[in-house]
C-alpha cells in the first residue's frame, strides 16, 4: 500500500500531541497488562481512535518511516503477527518477520533466544516475541537495547490481545463501567483470559466464570478478583448466563495446553454457541472471541450483528498501531 501526503488530506497533528517521552510508553517493553491503569489505558484507546480515523480516510501514513520492527513468533499465529506486521507498514515502517518457519533460523543450530534477540536488535527498533514459556518474554527483554513487546508467552500473558479486547468492549458498548461479563472456555490455559480480566479489573464491573471444572481460572487470580471486590462467580452453563451478559467472550479449548489427550477429549466440545442459545442472549450486547475458533461458535452465528470477533480483529491493527506509535515516540 502507498502511503500519502498526510498533512493535505488528513490533520497528524492530532495523533501527536504529547512528545513521546510524555506518553508514558516511550522506549518501554510492553509484557504485561499490569503496566496499565485506567489512565494510561484512556491514553492508548485514544491514540486508537485516531488511528482508526486515519486508517478510514487515507489508509497509510509515514508516522514510523524509518523505523524497523521485528516479528519473532515460536508459536503458530495469524492474527496477531499479521496486525503487527500490517500496523507498522500503515504507519510507514519496515518489518523484518521471522513468523513462519523459525525452525529453519539459527534457533535449529541451537542458537539461544537471547542470542536470537540480541542479533535482531542490531537491525530494529522494536521487537514483539512470542514464545511458549510462561515468562521467557519478561526474561529476554532484560538482554534487550530495544522496547520488547510481548505477543504471548505459553499460558501466561497476551498484553495486546487484552488491550484490543477491552477496546473492543469500550466500542462495542460505549462503556466499561457496569457491565457483566462472562468468560468462556479455557479459564485455566487461557493466556487472553487472563490478561484481559487484570484489565477489567480496573473497572465497575462483574464476572461470570463458565468453564468445566478442570480448566477452571487459576486460584491465585481467584483471590485477587475476590480481593478486588469484584463480583464474580463460576458455573459450567452457558445457559446460566446467557440471558443477564453484555459480554459473552468465548475461547477454545487448548488441546496444545494438554498433557492428557483422553481429558482433552472429555472437554473439546464442552461448549457450543448457537443461534438457538443466542435467541435468549440481550439484544445489546456482544460476542467475542479471540481466536481461532474450532466450534466454539457456530459459523450460523457470524451475522447475527451481536457477533463482534472479526470487528475485534480489525481493531487489534489499530490498537497494535497505537501501541508501536507510542512506544517509538511518535504519538
Amino acid at each position: 500500500m502507498n502511503s500519502i501526503d498526510l498533512p493535505k488530506l488528513f490533520d497528524l497533528t492530532k495523533m501527536s500531541r504529547k512528545p513521546g517521552f510524555q506518553n508514558g510508553f516511550f522506549k518501554k517493553d510492553i509484557l504485561s497488562v499490569d503496566q496499565f491503569d485506567r489512565d494510561g489505558l484512556a491514553y492508548i484507546f485514544t491514540r486508537t481512535d485516531e488511528m482508526s480515523e486515519m486508517v478510514e480516510t487515507v489508509g497509510a501514513c509515514d508516522l514510523l518511516h524509518g523505523y524497523t520492527l521485528a516479528c519473532v513468533f515460536y508459536e503458530p499465529s495469524t492474527r496477531t503477527s499479521a496486525s503487527f506486521i500490517a500496523a507498522m507498514e500503515r504507519l510507514g515502517g519496515n518489518v523484518i518477520p521471522i513468523t513462519q518457519g523459525i525452525q529453519y533460523s539459527s534457533v535449529s543450530k541451537g542458537e539461544s533466544l537471547v542470542d536470537t534477540i540480541i542479533t535482531l536488535e542490531q537491525y530494529s527498533d522494536v521487537i514483539v516475541l512470542r514464545h511458549p514459556e510462561i515468562g521467557s518474554v519478561a526474561k529476554t527483554a532484560k538482554y534487550s537495547g530495544v522496547p520488547v513487546i510481548n505477543a504471548g508467552d505459553g499460558a501466561g500473558e497476551h498484553p495486546t490481545q487484552a488491550l484490543l479486547d477491552l477496546y473492543t468492549i469500550r466500542k462495542e458498548l460505549g462503556s466499561l463501567n457496569g457491565l457483566r461479563v462472562a468468560m468462556v472456555g479455557d479459564l485455566r490455559n487461557g493466556r487472553t483470559v487472563h490478561s484481559l480480566t487484570k484489565l477489567l479489573m480496573n473497572y465497575d464491573i462483574s464476572l461470570r466464570l463458565v468453564s468445566p471444572d478442570v480448566l477452571r481460572l487459576p486460584l491465585g487470580m481467584m483471590n485477587e478478583l475476590i480481593d478486588k471486590g469484584i463480583d464474580v462467580r463460576e458455573t459450567d452453563r452457558v445457559e446460566d448466563v446467557i440471558k443477564d451478559v453484555d459480554v459473552l467472550y468465548v475461547t477454545r479449548i487448548q488441546k496444545e495446553r494438554f498433557t492428557d489427550m483422553a481429558q482433552y477429549e472429555e472437554v473439546k466440545n464442552y461448549f457450543e454457541i448457537t443461534p438457538e442459545v443466542m435467541a435468549n442472549a440481550k439484544d445489546k450486547m456482544v460476542v467475542m472471541h479471540p481466536l481461532p475458533r474450532v466450534g466454539e461458535i457456530h459459523y450460523t452465528v457470524d451475522k447475527d450483528p451481536r457477533a463482534a470477533y472479526f470487528r475485534q480483529v480489525k481493531n487489534g491493527m489499530y490498537v497494535r498501531m497505537a501501541l508501536l506509535a507510542a512506544v517509538l515516540g511518535q504519538a
